[in-house]
């Protein structure tokens, strides 16, 4: 299976999002796509991060960005976690993992001395053409999407 690279197109994929649609990456050519995944729904540093993309939207729309969240929840987990924080940004539900797979974000971890498989928080910045412009890995939270935006800027002056 072929890797996300920077200065690659991204591969194809569709998922369903909470806009009630069936989301391709396709249908984002001509914008910037901020693409976060995060481990899961409601926990402290996911709810962080998505409120802070959130707050961020109207700043990363002024660049011709949208923002992605992509955890592997249902989009039930992802309506009612959207509801209680209030959060802008269309989710993406990854059931079955393809796309998390694509971009090489699933990780083994230690939870509470269990070996188990989940998403590494991560962050992909992706142009007007599909391709992949920045990556971040092992995201911390703190800062991050100051980062990211500043990256959007860069890209959308450069």
């Amino acid at each position: 299976m072929m890797s996300v690279e920077i200065n690659q197109t991204v591969p194809s994929f569709s998922l369903h999002s909470t806009s009630g649609e069936e989301v391709s990456i396709e249908s984002f050519q001509g914008k910037n796509v901020v693409l976060y995944f995060y481990p899961k729904d409601d926990t402290p540093g996911c709810t962080q991060e998505s409120i802070e993309f959130s707050q961020a939207q109207k700043e990363f729309a002024k660049h011709n960005t949208i923002i992605l969240g992509l955890s592997r929840d249902t989009l039930k987990s992802h309506d009612k976690f959207k509801q209680k924080h209030a959060l802008t940004c269309d989710l993406l539900s990854d059931i079955d993992q393809t796309v998390c797979h694509l971009f090489e974000v699933l990780k083994e971890k230690n939870m509470y001395g269990k070996k188990v498989i989940g998403i590494e928080r991560s962050t992909f910045l992706i142009d007007t053409k599909g391709t992949v412009r920045q990556i971040w890995r092992k995201v911390k939270v703190d800062g991050h999407v100051v980062e990211v935006l500043d990256a959007v800027k860069a890209l959308s002056h450069g």
